[in-house]
């Protein structure tokens, strides 16, 4: 409900001038960027915000208490800011603290959430939090629509520099865009309700584009609407509706009945149907929709020619036939049966005996329910060239007074959306009307189809009154049926849903999403080929691309909303599983609502002192943002033995499944969870096996299962596990599971960039994708590992981490025979030589002597560099940067060799 505004304006007075300027306050220090939309769950929030940075400058110190006049000029701008209650838990809180001092971002908070507020939007939710950056703080507030949520942060950034500056500025007519803005590019009422009813129950809804394109569902059980247009909608029973000649001749074919009449394209033939079938006579546009250019009741030649040039302009072909007596009905039939039915009242005043009918209009207008559009359960009288014309007609304007107590009609025609209204007549109508409805929308072939018939009673047969159908529409309006003005509301969106999603039928796919610092690509990749081998077609996201069942569709880092879409929109997928990276939840929040499995691998330094993510606590709130948004019915597959990713547990609202590779009876979490009966997996005699409770089900032994690299690739087994729990929390039988186990190789073409060994003629080279000192030193350990005379190592890391990161790695790989260090393509804001230099300062801290290690910035250079200094059975590992290109300059210089 848009609540009433009373806008006033206040500038400075000189003295309020003069301590401004000597306080210093300069309203063009409040900078706000990277405004943007987390249109899913995301790191503050389980539901869509938006987000964005503000800066302060002088303004960091200052309060609203400190600057003067601001209080009278903010509320006097915007007075119902007085109804917010704030931490105060009462209206008027936010006022109190307004006027005792507060923080610039909190006030930004408030005027954006009033704003959305006073356009229309229900949203409450708003935080202030540091970024972590100096400076710079986070304002997060909630949305309904992204561009209005979007535009009322630009807007409160105005409004609020105004009255920091004391410049006048003019919220009234900000509001009015926002109202504009909102009744654009919100949902209109006929999608609103199916939406309404499929997100009550529990179906995934997804926006299309910016009008009403709406997906409900998800993967192979998606289903498409557009208003009440449908995925199982005929597209020639949409052309038999638009053709009301074709409809008309179609019902007729099977007895139903149907004004007489014809088609002309000029009017001379408009004359000869006429004569022939006689006054009087109604005008439509044969194509037209919405009521649009149908006439009155036309009882002249001269009147039809006024009429016919209206319809003109809407088409054509216009329909000339009978014009029958009776009150406009609405018959909704979904799915071959009635649903619905309402008696359309057209547009219309009653006079007071005093007033015009302007006057009257105006009144009218006044009535809380009536809106511009769509934006309220009625719509505004029309008072335009129209309603002049119609009036004229019946020998009236709009400085007409009629006498009390009659009524004016505005429109000939019923149609909501011109300010009609609508009575709901469902439970009067007669069987057999029922019956010819549900046969009318069968014969022309419509899923949901709006049967318009004119009959004096809707409670007596058709064949006893003279009713007529006069139209079947496809895509029908339903804001008549769930909001008439009189009588009782009806949920006829239940009945859609109903028809797109039978009893019984599932409206989503099993999705699974993997997070962590270390192990989400190869978890996901191996989670993904366990279920192909179940012949599902299963859609997966990693670092490296986004893949249908193993063909890559769209290459690039895709972890994020954007590549999560492009799987849970496509309607062959039968499974999807989704690689959740810290960055897309930062960026723009999750690419879904729920998941039936959230995986957690662990947590550990990488990407800290970035967005505002200092300590390994925050990143790993960032990153339960996955286990929070487990289904109820889902399962959360959580570490046991990171205590920050088993401290998740407790925001999960699924089941609980713990992975472990501490030896059996070393862990307590774990230990204690079998105890409850809980399911797990772990290394049991060597044996990767899944647990429920004492149940104890062996998979395969950890030196066949090829990821493992005969037991050496030690850094694997949390991959493993956690992939093994949630196949089987998912339903692969456990054979199945140990056969997908046991065919799942480390290779380029399986897991690109994850462990690849490649043998060349002097050794073996592994490339791998490890960036961060937990992963990298994993990798190490690997390496040290494998028989080998010589261990030379290709190492970087990227240049956005810590420096304190970048000596680590350093330190970590100084433990091998030979180091070439290297820089990423992409130097991420530092200078050439930057990184290399932290990378070598640990190298020296690690013991390792100057004439170990070299520098060599280029990837291919420093690869060739490594293999020309190979001997026998030595082996290169090359931390890459750009996999493929890393994999093709190994085969290039691997072929050179021999």
């Amino acid at each position: 409900m848009v609540r009433p505004l009373l806008f006033r304006s206040r500038i400075f007075s000189p003295d309020e001038m003069s301590t401004v300027q000597e306080l210093q306050i300069d309203a063009d220090q409040l900078e706000v960027s990277r405004i943007r939309a987390l249109r899913g769950p995301n790191y503050w929030r389980l539901a869509p915000v938006i987000a964005c940075d503000v800066q302060l400058g002088g303004l960091e110190q200052i309060s609203s208490a400190d600057i003067p006049g601001f209080y009278e000029r903010l509320t006097s701008a915007m007075p119902t800011l007085a109804e917010h209650h704030c931490t105060r838990q009462e209206p008027g809180g936010f006022l109190e603290r307004l006027k005792e001092g507060t923080h610039i971002p909190h006030i930004l908070e408030h005027v954006a959430l009033e704003l959305q507020s006073l356009a229309g939007c229900d949203v409450s939710f708003g935080r202030v939090v540091p970024s972590g950056d100096p400076d710079t703080w986070w304002v997060i507030i909630a949305y309904e629509e992204e561009e209005v949520g979007l535009q009322s942060m630009r807007d409160a950034v105005k409004i609020v520099r105004a009255c920091i500056a004391g410049r006048p500025i003019d919220t009234e007519g900000i509001v009015e865009q926002m109202l504009s803005l909102y009744e654009s590019v919100r949902l209109g009422p006929s999608t609103a309700s199916v939406v309404e009813e499929a997100k009550r129950r529990g179906i995934p809804v997804r926006r299309l584009n910016n009008y009403s394109l709406v997906q409900l569902g998800l993967g192979k059980n998606l289903r498409r609407i557009q208003s009440t247009l449908s995925d199982y909608t005929s597209a020639i029973a949409v052309e038999i509706a638009q053709d009301k000649d074709d409809t008309k001749r179609v019902l007729g074919n099977i007895g139903l009945p149907v004004p007489s009449g014809d088609v002309a394209r000029v009017f001379e033939r408009a004359l000869e149907i006429v004569d022939e079938i006689g006054y009087p006579v109604i005008l439509k546009p044969l194509d037209a929709n919405h009521g649009k250019g149908i006439s009155g009741r036309i009882d002249n030649a001269d009147a039809l020619s006024e009429a016919w040039n209206d319809a003109r302009e809407y088409g054509d072909r216009i329909v000339i036939e009978q014009y029958a007596e009776g009150r406009d009905h609405r018959v909704l039939v979904i799915n071959g049966k009635v649903v619905a039915c309402a008696e359309r009242c057209a547009a219309r005043v009653t006079g007071d005996g005093s007033s015009t009918i302007a006057q009257l209009i105006e009144k009218e207008n006044r009535d809380p329910r009536r809106g511009v559009g769509h934006t309220k359960t009625l719509t505004k009288l029309p008072a335009d060239e129209r309603t002049v014309s119609f009036l004229a007609r019946q020998g009236l304007s709009l400085q007409s007074v009629p006498e009390k107590d009659r009524t004016v009609f505005l429109r000939g025609t019923a149609n909501l959306s011109t300010g009609g209204t609508a009575v709901d007549r469902t439970e009067e109508m007669h069987p057999d009307n029922i019956t010819a409805c549900e046969m009318a929308a069968g014969i022309i072939g419509l899923d949901i189809a709006g049967i318009d018939v004119l009959t004096p009673d809707i409670s007596v047969p058709f064949r006893e009154n003279g009713a007529v159908i006069i139209e079947v529409n496809a895509g029908p309006g339903i804001r008549m049926h769930t909001h008439p003005a009189e009588g009782t509301p009806r949920n006829v969106g239940a009945p859609i849903v109903d028809m797109l999603y039978p009893p019984g039928t599932k409206a989503t796919i099993p999705v699974i999403a993997v997070t962590g610092t270390n192990g989400k690509t190869t978890t996901v990749r191996l989670i993904a080929h366990l279920f192909r081998l179940g012949e599902n077609v299963v859609g997966f996201t990693t670092t490296d691309g986004t893949y249908l069942q193993n063909r890559m569709v769209m290459e690039g880092d895709m972890t994020g909303p954007f590549s999560a879409n492009i799987i849970l929109s496509n309607p062959t997928v039968d499974i999807a599983v989704l690689e959740t990276a810290r960055g897309g939840l930062l960026r723009s929040g999750l690419g879904f609502d729920e998941v039936d499995v959230g995986v957690v691998l662990n947590v550990s330094a990488d990407h800290l002192g970035m967005r505002g993510i200092n300590t390994l606590e925050q990143l790993a709130d960032v990153k339960s943002v996955v286990a929070a948004v487990v289904k109820r019915e889902g399962h959360a597959v959580l570490n046991a033995d990171d205590p920050l990713v088993y401290a998740m547990r407790d925001r999960t609202p699924g089941d609980l499944v713990l992975f472990s590779t501490k030896p059996e009876g070393e862990s307590e979490e774990f230990e204690a969870h079998l105890t409850r009966n809980g399911i797990g997996a772990r290394i049991e005699n060597d044996t990767f096996v899944i647990r429920r409770g004492r149940l104890r089900i062996p998979i395969a032994a950890v030196r066949d299962v090829p990821l493992m690299l005969g037991g050496a690739a030690k850094f694997q087994r949390e991959n493993i596990l956690a992939a093994i729990a949630t196949a089987y929390v998912q339903g692969i039988r456990y054979d199945d599971i140990r056969a997908g186990l046991l065919s799942f190789f480390p290779s380029p073409s399986l897991t690109p960039g994850r462990l690849n060994m490649m043998r060349v003629p002097k050794g073996r080279v592994v490339v791998d994708y490890a960036h961060n000192p937990a992963a990298i030193r994993g990798l190490i350990d690997f390496v040290k590992g494998v028989d080998a005379n010589r261990r030379i190592g290709v190492i970087a890391a990227p240049g956005d981490r810590r420096d304190d990161d970048l000596r680590e790695v350093g330190r970590i790989a100084s433990s091998l025979d030979y180091v070439i260090v290297k820089e990423d393509q992409d130097l991420r804001g530092r200078e050439q030589g930057g990184t290399a230099q932290f990378i070598i300062d640990g190298l020296l801290d690690g013991g390792m002597a100057e004439d170990q290690f070299e520098t060599i910035y280029s990837e291919p250079e420093a690869i060739a560099a490594a293999m020309l200094q190979m001997q026998d059975n030595d082996l290169v590992v090359v931390l890459a940067d750009h996999v493929s290109e890393s994999l093709d300059a190994v085969r290039q210089y691997s072929s050179g060799m021999k």
